[in-house]
């Protein structure tokens, strides 16, 4: 502790010139002559125990040090030296870096009132050498209680319809407001050696306390916030755009605290609702012209006709956003034209390759989804996956913020709706960190999820996913299927999983006809995007038609279902799709392909799929 003490006052011998330092008075001296050792050394034993009697006092009635409700825990931990392993931080300060990110503090000798949270009395000693003209005031928060964990504040399930509980999230206890007006908050963070180090109870907890003693500043008055951490601190509560400077493991923040107050009446997790199960239906935007809804197009087209189809259905349900498309270079001219026609805005982009993932795998790209924080010229972002339809109007989800999403299973949640913020600093997040974290899917899903693990989570019904459980009651199904079928709407989004509509025949859902895809079929989902499609205009719809293979490959696949004699019967179903009527290949004859199917993939090749000539730019309305 000597040495460590040492070097600290070598840093600040070293940038005193930076910082002006009062003089320190000697400590005051007690000379005693042999003759009065003794009753000398009895006033001083005195004098000790005036002073320890005067130090308890302070540590048991400070009202910037304990809550009065607490005064026995707090009391038990001075006189024990007893701490929570789970808010303790062992990283070292490096004063230097200290140092430095204060210089960069605008107004650094205004600072009158500083905030310390989570230091030990060695540091706290060291804070009044770096900032010795400003008054100190040593922050105690109590712990969050032991079965905290991070499983109940992110809990997989909760009765969002309220049948049988009204969900709950457990308290964190806040730090009280000292009387003293605080301009800078500095706050010591634990991050632990592990994968998972930012799903921490108690990190999550320093950050929000933090946050609610900044946002209780009272009208115009600034306070900014000083984390001590190695590992980045939540970026969805403290913004990049607000850092004010990062020197290595000193992160200096100046947040708007009108979007921190905003922020904090959130829940703390997923345990409680964000939005209301029936939200109110008005505008909730500051800018309209800076919100958008956005998807991805990379690697295949197979997804363009669901882009065309989802931004049918979001103009059919009211919303007048702007529609944002990113597509790479494997998306040909004529199904750009496509998308153009149907409203989206395309802007294209270089792939983003998964280093974790396989040549050639599904997964391969599938990182290029963070190019939609590089949308720097909207504000708020409705990402929404292809493959889904919006049935009610989910414009009220430019009011959440960032991010705001349905949860998937254990503490993630599901990134096939969600709000974000664009912001070019949180892509280079991203992309710092790419080789560091490990995805749970191996997609950006996963991903996202180590990042934002501090997320707020909206109703399922705004992004329902069609999907019948295994071990799901027949009542559980058949509700599934009255909301899936429901007029008016009861449903926001419904998300298509398993095989796609626009890939099956529109008969019936084609995901009957492999075993390990029936919990993904319903023809009532099924019927409802066809819907939407009838609704399309008919140059759109060219965008839907089926090529030879693809034909041949559902018929295929039906033969395997009378073989095998699946009981639900949809291969008894005779198809009268007027797709099987159309051809756009080369090689038109199906049925041909069909005696020869899977003896060699030859009809992959480009000759016999031409792409068409790209369609002339019209508005969607003057089709």
């Amino acid at each position: 502790m000597e040495t460590r003490q040492r070097s600290v006052e070598d840093v600040y011998k070293r940038r005193s010139h930076k910082i002006k330092v009062e003089d320190v008075e000697k400590p005051f001296q007690i000379p005693i002559q042999d003759k009065n050792t003794k009753w000398k050394m009895q006033l001083l034993k005195l004098i000790l125990v005036i002073i320890l009697l005067a130090v308890f006092v302070t540590v048991l009635y400070s009202p910037t040090v304990c809550h009065p409700e607490h005064v026995s825990d707090s009391l038990a931990r001075w006189m024990w030296g007893g701490s929570d392993p789970r808010y303790v931080s062992h990283e070292e300060v490096n004063w230097n870096e200290i140092l430095d990110a204060l210089d960069g503090m605008p107004n650094k000798t205004k600072i009158q009132g500083v905030g310390l949270l989570n230091f030990d009395n060695t540091e706290n000693e060291m804070w009044k050498q770096v900032l010795p003209n400003s008054k100190h005031i040593h922050l105690h928060l109590d712990h969050a209680e032991e079965n905290v964990t991070w499983n109940t504040i992110y809990p997989e399930w909760i009765d969002e319809e309220q049948d049988d509980e009204v969900p709950s999230c457990p308290t964190l206890p806040k730090l009280e407001v000292p009387r003293k007006r605080l301009d800078l908050v500095i706050v010591k963070l634990p991050c632990r050696n592990e994968a998972n180090w930012s799903r921490d109870v108690a990190r999550l907890h320093l950050q929000l306390a933090a946050a609610g003693l900044a946002a209780n500043a009272k009208g115009y008055h600034q306070v900014q916030l000083l984390f001590v951490t190695k590992c980045f601190p939540l970026p969805n509560l403290f913004s990049c755009k607000e850092l004010v400077v990062r020197k290595g493991n000193a992160w200096l923040y100046k947040p708007n605290l009108n979007v921190l107050r905003e922020k904090l009446l959130l829940p703390v997790g997923s345990c409680e609702l964000s939005l209301p199960l029936k939200p109110r239906d008005e505008d909730y935007s500051l800018n309209v012209k800076r919100e958008a809804y956005a998807t991805i197009l990379h690697s295949a087209d197979d997804y363009v006709c669901g882009a065309i189809a989802a931004a049918q259905s979001i103009r059919m349900a009211g919303s007048t956003r702007d529609l944002v498309i990113l597509v790479d270079e494997t998306i040909s001219e004529y199904h750009i034209s496509g998308l153009e026609l149907a409203g989206w805005k395309v802007r294209t982009i270089k792939r983003i390759r998964n280093p974790k993932a396989e040549k050639d795998a599904y997964n391969e790209w599938n990182y290029s989804k963070f190019r939609l924080w590089q949308l720097t010229d909207y504000d708020k972002i409705i990402f929404i996956d292809a493959d889904l339809l919006v049935l009610k109007n989910i414009d009220f989800l430019f009011g959440m913020p960032e991010i705001s999403a349905t949860g998937n299973n254990g503490t993630l949640f599901n990134s096939g709706v969600m709000v974000l913020e664009p912001s070019n600093c949180t892509f280079e997040l991203l992309m710092d960190h790419i080789n560091e974290f490990e995805s749970y899917n191996g997609g950006d899903q996963g991903y996202l999820n180590e990042v934002f693990t501090w997320w707020h989570r909206i109703p399922k019904h705004i992004n329902f996913l069609k999907h019948f459980w295994i071990g799901d009651e027949e009542e559980t199904k058949q509700k599934k299927t009255r909301l899936f079928g429901a007029e008016p709407p009861i449903l926001y989004v419904i998300h298509y999983l398993g095989r796609k509509p626009w890939l099956c025949f529109r008969d019936y859902d084609c995901n009957w006809n492999w075993d390990l895809l029936q919990e993904f079929a319903s023809d009532v989902a099924h019927a409802r995007w066809w819907k939407v499609h009838d609704a399309m205009p008919e140059q759109l719809q060219q965008f839907c038609l089926l090529q030879s293979r693809q034909k041949a490959q559902l018929e295929w696949h039906r033969m395997q279902a009378e073989k095998g004699n699946y009981t639900d019967g949809h291969w008894k179903i005779k198809v009268h799709d007027p797709r099987l009527k159309k051809c756009i290949d080369n090689l038109c004859s199906w049925k041909g392909m069909l005696k020869h199917w899977g003896e060699t993939n030859w009809t992959d090749n480009k000759f016999f799929t031409p792409s068409p000539p790209a369609l002339k730019k019209a508005s969607l309305s003057a089709l």
